[in-house]
């Protein structure tokens, strides 16, 4: 029986699995399973376009779609049987829901698939959908629900807030006293793990791949012309890629191609129990439910119920042994022995919030094996560094991701771009910093952040720092509150004596509003400092650089000692990566790009040098250099004071690049500054910035020089009009109808990547167009992601957003039907569950310092 308390000794000594247990009997209503059939197929083939190393339902689903779409030769190879590893034993759960924008897409196409594949391949999926409702019991939890809505109308997925009075309704056992509201997915539900695995075997072969198990793959060899060699015990084949999607074997196959891939095994327990006859009375099937102060989750199995708990990071058992030697040879379809002390304080609040648990006799307890990356996020797509290795890896949800990320992937090989972004999922955002410590860390502190409340502008604070830290670090930490970006610590905002220095995360604003507001002043008025560190840096050279540059970006290549903002789009004319390009000398080019698509972006650049044959040089500066920004109308006063180069308007010109020295510390200095005033930023060896920052704040003690952090600098270059890749343009926009038309060349000689589809979007004309909005809210601002309202229809979304300290009214980026695009035209913004009336605004809100300087000089100081 389920009873804490006193019971719990007695409890937990009858209840406890022993040993290794096989698999749970009918845990998700699994048919015939005991007697999988092992594979069928007797064929060999040496020459594969792509084989896919595992047959969980990540690999089998890519399977079924590469053959779909139509591709020869597509080959999984599985080291024993179909669904052994994480699979097999998963909970099923489906939901159309996902805290960020990008994934709900992969969880639509998952559940659309799963809707028709039983009528497609003949085979039964177990498939329900009984629809999901969230549970929030603190008005935290009901802000947290508003803020995904306002992040849901733009979407295809239903999603509503249901008061208590239907929960209960659609839930009639719940105990309602803390109840306040639900967050309801119609469609959501559970399927069968094992039959939708098989359902896409059938699929896959019925479309001409070959599932070959029992074959381990014993060695992959890669060969000069970036084939590869796979080689099994039943025989070798030569591949033009590989997929890894080998589960919590993954770590195993990366070794393989010398990548450490930073996956952690972790055991997740979840217990079913015996009819319960309250279940059984009902006349349709229970809404999945999601307790999140309690952290579990709980569905109708059959006529009992199934619930599965997340615990806290200190209770939570992570597979250490594995990580250190390795999964052990055989482990396939075993689970861990059971520990219900672990769960136990979520097995009491699930009781309470469903009574009729506490008179329920369990029949299963399942503990099986899962894997997590660091930010519980999978890794999927190409890997940097080493030649068509393509990953499908990290999966702590892998049932509700497979069909999505089976399509994504088989898009992005067949058509050599990404579908849509998803630069969330992309494997290279890790690097040589995430060590095995690190890893396992996030892991711990992701597995028990599940079901913690999702902020704006959350930090997550395990295994930081990393060895990624700039020289000013330990100079900064005290003085300001840090956020993460690949790896670095940077500053977000700075506190002054007396003010809460503690980090607040809210959905309105907190307590970094006001510090903001004075480093806005401070680089407005004065001058500023930031670390600029985490940006991407590369060094490109050789006779081919200028050829292979010109390729790539749809701007001209600057002349030599001139910087310009150049942009890589993608085949289909979409916005791939924005980038800084420095001409340092003759054929010599510095690149400069966002610390977050570091990896993503210099993998793009090498795959095309590679695939053009282009004679270049191509090095990742990134770990050698620090960068300081300095910005405001008293900057160059300040450096002045520290170099003899002129840095006269007429001699350093905005988006010149210059090699020289600031008190005997050579720095190559770019006028520019992504705050839209007089600024420039100073690379230097990374040794050197200490130095080099004391330096500056000395020489600047006059002006009232001081620090400024990120939080200051969005909402700097949002009053721009600025940009920000990732948000105001990715490969889901393109660059015209971003408004990048002044950085794309159409008429350039070089045929660059994208110019054709280019110049037929714009032929075709723009349905949609990026515009500034304003708006007047009370003690809230958009973030981006929120959805446009115009005539009672969500017409838009926006991108970014934050609080303009220049008019005191809230500002944002958005993207609109071409007719709501024009200056004066009014929509709404939706945020926190109410909608607030907007502007479209003439661009920018506040002129850049050099856009202020060519009008001063044109019309006289007194008319700006």
């Amino acid at each position: 029986m389920l009873r804490p308390g006193a019971q719990r000794g007695l409890l937990l000594s009858s209840l406890r699995l022993q040993g290794s247990p096989g698999r749970p009997r009918s845990a998700c209503g699994r048919q015939g399973e005991e007697n999988a059939p092992l594979s069928v197929e007797t064929r060999w083939k040496d020459r594969a376009e792509t084989v896919i190393i595992g047959g969980g339902c990540i690999g089998v689903s890519l399977a079924y779609h590469l053959a779909k779409a139509g591709m020869k030769d597509v080959i999984l190879l599985e080291k024993s049987e179909l669904t052994a590893g994480s699979t097999w034993h998963a909970a099923g759960l489906t939901t159309y829901f996902h805290p960020g924008i990008n994934l709900k897409k992969i969880h639509y196409a998952s559940i659309k698939l799963y809707e028709k594949l039983e009528e497609e391949t003949g085979q039964v999926v177990g498939f329900h959908q009984p629809g999901s409702i969230r549970i929030a019991t603190t008005p935290v939890r009901v802000d947290e629900f508003k803020y995904q809505m306002t992040r849901t109308g733009w979407h295809a997925t239903e999603q509503y807030i249901i008061e208590p009075e239907k929960i209960q309704e659609m839930f009639p056992l719940l105990n309602m006293n803390k109840i306040l509201a639900g967050l309801y997915n119609p469609g959501d539900g559970h399927i069968d793990p094992y039959s939708l695995t098989m359902a896409l075997a059938a699929g896959a072969r019925k479309y001409g791949a070959l599932l070959k198990y029992p074959a381990p793959v014993t060695s992959l060899i890669p060969r000069s012309d970036g084939t590869w060699d796979v080689e099994t015990p039943q025989g070798s084949m030569r591949a033009n890629r590989i997929v890894n999607a080998a589960g919590f074997w993954a770590r195993e196959v990366g070794k393989m191609v010398g990548l450490e891939h930073p996956l952690i095994p972790v055991q997740h327990q979840y217990v079913v129990t015996s009819t319960i006859p309250e279940v059984k009375a009902l006349k349709r099937e229970l809404p999945v439910l999601r307790d999140l102060e309690g952290s579990y989750y709980l569905r109708q199995e059959r006529d009992g119920l199934l619930f599965g708990p997340y615990e806290s990071q200190e209770k939570m058992k992570v597979q250490d042994s594995w990580v250190t030697n390795g999964v052990p040879p055989g482990f396939g379809k075993e689970l861990f022995e059971s520990d219900l002390d672990r769960i136990m304080e979520h097995v009491e609040a699930a009781m309470e919030m469903v009574p009729v648990l506490k008179k329920a006799d369990i029949i299963n307890i399942v503990n099986g094996p899962i894997t997590y990356s660091p930010d519980i996020l999978p890794m999927v797509g190409p890997h940097q560094g080493v030649r068509n290795y393509w990953v499908a890896i990290g999966f702590g949800y892998g049932i509700i991701h497979a069909g999505g990320v089976g399509k994504y992937l088989s898009d992005w090989i067949l058509h050599g771009e990404p579908p849509f972004d998803l630069i969330e999922l992309d494997p290279n955002r890790y690097g040589k910093w995430t060590t095995t410590q690190y890893t396992e860390a996030k892991a711990r502190e992701s597995y028990g952040f599940n079901n913690i409340v999702g902020y704006p502008k959350e930090e997550r604070f395990a295994g930081r720092p990393t060895q990624r830290v700039s020289g000013l670090y330990k100079i900064l930490e005290s003085k300001c509150s840090m956020g993460f970006h690949a790896g670095w610590e940077q500053p977000h905002w700075f506190y002054k004596p007396g003010q809460d220095t503690r980090y607040r995360p809210s959905f309105r604003r907190t307590n970094w509003f006001e510090p903001v507001g004075s480093e806005y002043k401070q680089v407005m008025q004065s001058v500023g400092v930031i670390d600029l560190s985490p940006f991407g840096k590369f060094n490109i050279k050789g006779q081919d650089s200028v050829r292979l540059l010109d390729h790539l970006f749809a701007n001209v290549i600057p002349k030599v000692g001139f910087t310009n903002i150049s942009h890589m789009l993608t085949p289909k004319g979409r916005v791939y990566a924005e980038l800084t390009v420095s001409h340092q000398t003759p054929g010599e080019f510095l690149l400069i790009t966002g610390s977050g698509s570091e990896l993503h972006d210099i993998r793009w650049i090498e795959e095309e040098a590679v695939n053009g044959g282009y004679d270049v040089e191509i090095k990742n500066i990134t770990d050698e250099l620090g960068v300081l920004g300095i910005a405001g109308p008293q900057a160059r006063k300040v450096l002045q004071k520290l170099t003899s180069e002129d840095l006269s308007d007429d001699v350093f010109k905005f988006l010149q690049t210059k090699s020289l020295k600031v008190s005997n510390i050579p720095v190559t200095a770019i006028r520019i500054s992504y705050t839209g005033e007089l600024g420039w930023e100073l690379y230097h060896r990374r040794e050197d910035s200490v130095a080099l920052y004391d330096i500056i704040m000395n020489a600047g003690q006059e002006e009232g020089i001081d620090n400024f952090g990120t939080y200051a600098m969005n909402a700097l270059r949002l009053e721009k009009a600025f940009r920000a890749w990732g948000s105001e343009m990715n490969c889901d926009t393109n660059p015209l109808e971003a408004g990048l038309d002044y950085f794309i060349k159409l008429n350039k000689p070089a045929d660059f990547i994208g110019k054709q589809a280019l110049k037929q979007i714009k032929a075709k004309g723009l349905k949609r167009r990026l515009v500034c909005l304003t708006l007047a809210t009370d003690d809230v601002d958009p973030e981006g992601n929120e959805s446009i309202w115009y005539d009672g229809k969500v017409v838009g979304n926006t991108t970014s957003g934050s609080y303009s300290y220049s008019v005191q009214k809230s500002l944002a980026f958005a993207y609109v039907p071409v007719e709501l695009s024009k200056v004066g035209q009014q929509v709404e913004v939706e945020l926190l569950g109410t909608n607030y009336p907007a502007t479209v605004i003439q661009e920018p809100l506040v002129l850049t310092e050099p856009a202020r300087n060519r009008l001063r000089k044109k019309n006289g100081k007194d008319k700006i």
